[in-house]
């Protein structure tokens, strides 16, 4: 019997994928044809002779055509090898084209970063974060949209950016989330403010009733309170970002709700006051966010971990 019919008639339907050999085979075809030995082919490609002996086999066995004729000589193509050979050499070439095409896409989307934030993380963790990742990606350029967290699930959807940080209770509709922080928000006020020299914590009525400095519906600080105070949150001035909610508790125009992440260097300075609060869950998780089924790749990924290090 003829080695040719010893390799069988191989099936004519099926996918590509079982008829025709893979690419690490093709590649040790042609490192055979071109050094005239598998032993010398098998250490090129950093595999073992008896692995090179087989991949060659199972490739025979695959096209039904014997490949290599292997004597102490060294290994010689077959008629059919040679063929085969001129085959997989296109095959080859056009899998390197692929393979810098997906480099270049690779390389153009590692050349930037777009990040879309509530204000608090934006303002206060993001700094940090995006310092840290410079460091690692000096050729990112990082582009950063901030707002509240109803704007930062629009800008994922929309393919507007390729990262997200929300700070509410609930995850927008459409997005996956991980958890990278715990916040808690305070109530605050000046220090000429009455508050300020109470004896006795606030109850959540007592805070429901009292206009209060307030970030805009959409925030994930306003979304926040609402919850703890069923919604009850009467507004004296409702602001679009945390610093100017800041400014404002500072200049004394009334209490403010913020995060504890916001705060810190004013009640070290005494320029704000914290009022202690009873029956009142003020705690929140922060998030990062990213359009469902599509979990961050490249510098988005870089980011992520970072938040979480």
């Amino acid at each position: 019997m003829s080695r040719t019919e010893e390799q069988g008639e191989v099936p004519a339907t099926g996918s590509l994928a079982h008829r025709v050999p893979d690419l690490g085979g093709l590649e040790l075809l042609l490192a055979v044809a071109r050094l005239g030995s598998l032993g010398g082919a098998a250490r090129e490609l950093g595999i073992t002779q008896p692995a090179a002996s087989s991949r060659i086999r199972s490739m025979e066995r695959q096209l039904g055509v014997a490949l290599v004729d292997r004597s102490p000589r060294g290994s010689r193509l077959t008629d059919a090898g040679a063929l085969v050979t001129d085959w997989a050499r296109r095959i080859v070439e056009a899998a390197e084209a692929f393979d810098a095409g997906a480099q270049a896409l690779r390389d153009r989307r590692d050349s930037r970063l777009r990040v879309a934030a509530s204000m608090t993380i934006a303002e206060y963790l993001l700094p940090g974060w995006l310092l840290a990742l410079r460091a690692q990606r000096p050729d990112t350029a990082v582009s950063l949209h901030a707002g509240n967290s109803t704007v930062v699930a629009e800008r994922l959807l929309s393919d507007e950016a390729d990262v997200g940080f929300v700070e509410g209770l609930t995850v927008p509709t459409g997005l996956d989330s991980v958890v990278i922080a715990h916040d808690r928000l305070i109530v605050v006020t000046a220090p000429a403010h009455p508050w300020a020299r109470r004896r006795r914590s606030l109850a959540a009525e007592e805070l429901a009733s009292t206009p209060l400095i307030l970030r805009e519906k959409g925030s994930g600080t306003r979304q926040v309170l609402d919850a703890a105070l069923g919604g009850l949150a009467r507004p004296l001035i409702e602001l679009s970002s945390t610093t100017a909610v800041k400014a404002a508790a500072v200049s004394g125009a009334g209490p403010a709700v913020l995060s504890e992440l916001a705060v810190g260097e004013e009640l070290a300075m005494r320029r704000l006051v914290r009022v202690p609060v009873e029956g009142v869950a003020l705690a929140r998780d922060l998030r990062a966010v990213w359009p469902t089924g599509h979990r961050p790749t490249g510098p988005a990924r870089d980011l992520l971990s970072l938040t979480r290090g």
